[in-house]
């Protein structure tokens, strides 16, 4: 698998994105409790690797209207 590097070097694989999102979750329980059907999509496109985090903030606050 070659490098990308939209993702940190931990975050290569669905399972180490898997892994991060877990980590962000357990550190900010909200991302977890308050997920809407849009975010959970949006986090299933992460681990999948067609976004990155940064992306996915972005279109989570487009929805929110920030």
């Amino acid at each position: 698998m070659a490098y990308d590097p939209r993702f940190g070097p931990s975050a290569q694989t669905p399972q180490q994105r898997a892994n991060v999102l877990r980590q962000l979750q357990l550190t900010h329980p909200k991302l977890k409790t308050h997920a809407t059907a849009l975010a959970q999509q949006l986090y299933a496109r992460y681990v999948a690797g067609e976004l990155s985090w940064p992306e996915v903030r972005r279109a989570l606050d487009e929805a929110a209207g920030a």
